[in-house]
């Protein structure tokens, strides 16, 4: 009789187990179902701008996305964070532009509204426009998708096929662009010095074991000992071809071959480069574009750029909004209007420098261009005694910092900073400089081969080619992500600091003249980064507190942002949700 019961239960349980599973598989296939029926039967249509209000004669920035995923990877950016970034653009006012626009502006001297964005996602993927679409129409903006020639027609589900691209460009949303034939790499070496040759991307989807490598069209091919195996009418045989072949492809797929072109990679033609490498790939694309954006790394295009050497920005996935907006404000040097994100929150802040962002349980502070980010909590002043704990989820590559009795009067601090993986002690007397007075490099942070993609996509001049690979900085690459869980307390004239709940820093003792003052944080880039001088420093579930009358167990919490109660539990459903999608669209 207890066996038929306990049959009876396992076979209920069994039958329970069941039906979780089909629930959650239905929600899953309902919510791809609902991405896919968005991008294929596209509901609404995009409206023309108002030309005749438009009196902007000086220029317009440009923004390229590699691509968009659905919660982002160190290539793609996740299909939220261009929502808010768009959202953000729209907010400045930002008008999308076509490519026929940019050419009236340079050719015929027409003008562009005040605030002109032309907006690009390139590699012509799939998941671009899946999830690019719906944004395109929610602030009714245009944008060129580019493409690989030898991508068309080939069968290949992760790239869009002649038939996508024409209904595309049908639907209005949308132009065509190319980043040119195809993605090769050649005069490749590893990690050992070994030399591979030539590579088609798919072949080095990593990098992760290559030390160099050039792109087909930036160079004469070259043997181990870097020795041309070409002479110049081989080399210029040989790139030509792949011109056209490209317009051959373009023209049997199409219909056309599209105007503008994003030569891969950027910041080398014209300047660097083989000359006679140049002037061929030049007299190619003036034969066959009516633009080039041959540059990136800065938003904006003057009035006095030319159509054959324009520049586009490449906001890199793990930037915030603020991050963007900060670049595009230096670039132009027009004043942006930052994302602050929860009022609430903000308004118990002093933002001393920099832009902030108070995202759910995040605070997301936004450097200056090359300069520190700083942000006062306002009821911290005159603080003694402090108990802080936090996430620090910034780029391992970087500056978190958090201080503790900040007199700004004084021009004193205690300072605790996470630097390139290595935790820093500060103290700063009225009228001297900052001192050392611990430092310990943590343990390592582990990241995988596929993180770094991009991060490596480096060509070098050719002066470097000829002298070989140069040796790699020691450390990590710029675009790796990390928690550190920190614990600091601050009591008398002794501080301690745990990073993920091991004790680094025992009862230092702190100069008595720095007696109180408040709490606040950093941000800044890491001279280490080489691309970009602007850094988002990220702290997570922030908990502010002064301890009562020297009394570790009476504290009056100054702040706080982390999620409790039923908040708690829907965010942690919602990622369970996010990742197991993630997984059953990376898995079929």
């Amino acid at each position: 009789m207890r066996r038929k019961r306990e049959s009876a239960l396992d076979y209920h349980q069994k039958n329970r187990r069941k039906v979780k599973r089909t629930i959650v598989q239905f929600v899953i296939l309902l919510a791809v179902g609902i991405l896919l029926y968005q991008a294929v039967f596209d509901t609404k249509s995009y409206t023309e701008a108002d030309h005749r209000t438009w009196q902007n004669d000086k220029g317009f920035i440009a923004i390229s996305y590699f691509g968009v995923g659905r919660s982002g990877t160190p290539k793609l950016i996740a299909k939220d964070h261009l929502d808010e970034q768009l959202q953000a653009l729209r907010n400045q006012g930002y008008v999308t532009i076509s490519q026929q626009d940019i050419l009236d502006f340079y050719n015929e001297k027409k003008p562009l509204p005040e605030k002109a964005l032309f907006l690009s996602f390139e590699d012509g993927r799939n998941d671009s426009h899946l999830f690019a679409q719906p944004l395109l129409e929610k602030y009714n903006y245009k944008a060129t998708a580019l493409s690989y020639a030898n991508k068309m027609g080939n069968s290949d589900n992760k790239f869009l096929q002649p038939k996508d691209l024409l209904n595309m460009q049908e639907s209005g949303f949308w132009e065509l662009g190319t980043n040119g034939y195809r993605l090769t790499y050649i005069n490749i070496f590893d990690r050992q010095g070994n030399f591979i040759g030539v590579r088609d991307e798919n072949e080095l989807p990593t990098k992760n074991h290559v030390e160099y490598y050039n792109h087909y069209l930036m160079d004469f091919i070259r043997d181990s000992n870097m020795i041309p195996i070409e002479d110049r009418s081989m080399m210029e045989a040989r790139i030509t071809q792949d011109y056209d072949q490209m317009r051959e492809i373009y023209t049997d797929t199409l219909g056309f071959v599209p105007e503008v072109y994003m030569i891969m990679h950027a910041n080398t033609l014209y300047g660097g480069m083989n000359r006679l490498v140049s002037d061929v790939n030049d007299a190619n694309i003036r034969k066959t574009f009516a633009m080039h954006f041959n540059r990136e790394g800065t938003a904006y295009n003057s009035n006095k750029d030319s159509l054959y050497d324009l520049t586009r920005l490449q906001p890199d996935p793990y930037w915030y909004t603020n991050h963007l907006l900060m670049k595009i404000q230096r670039d132009t040097q027009q004043k942006m209007k930052f994302v602050h994100g929860d009022e609430q929150l903000a308004q118990q802040w002093r933002l001393e420098s920099g832009a902030e962002e108070f995202k759910g349980n995040k605070i997301v502070l936004t450097s200056p261009p090359a300069e520190e980010g700083r942000l006062f909590l306002d009821n911290s002043s005159g603080s003694q005694d402090l108990r802080i704990s936090a996430k620090l989820e910034g780029n391992v590559v970087g500056k978190q910092s958090i201080y503790l009795r900040d007199d700004r009067e004084k021009g004193s601090f205690v300072r605790v900073t996470l630097h390139d993986n290595t935790l820093i002690v500060e103290q700063k007397k009225a009228g001297q400089e900052p001192v050392e007075l611990f430092s310990t490099k943590l343990s390592e942070v582990l990241w995988q081969p596929e993180d770094l993609a991009y991060d490596k996509a480096t060509v070098y001049t050719k002066s470097q080619t000829e002298a070989g690979a140069p040796e790699e900085d020691e450390g990590y690459p710029v675009n790796i992500q990390n928690t550190r869980q920190m614990d600091i307390v601050i009591q008398g004239d002794k501080l301690s600091v745990s990073v993920d709940n091991a004790v680094k820093v025992n009862q230092l003792a702190i100069d008595s003249a720095i007696a109180s003052g408040g709490v606040a944080l950093g941000s800044a880039y890491s001279e280490k980064n080489k691309q970009d001088d602007i850094y988002d420093g990220v702290f997570t579930d922030v908990k502010i507190s002064s301890i009562q009358n020297g009394a570790s167990d009476q504290e009056q919490i100054l702040f706080r942002n982390s999620y409790t109660g039923m908040e708690k539990a829907v965010n942690r459903l919602k990622d369970a949700f996010t990742t197991t999608v993630d997984w059953v669209m990376e898995t079929f």
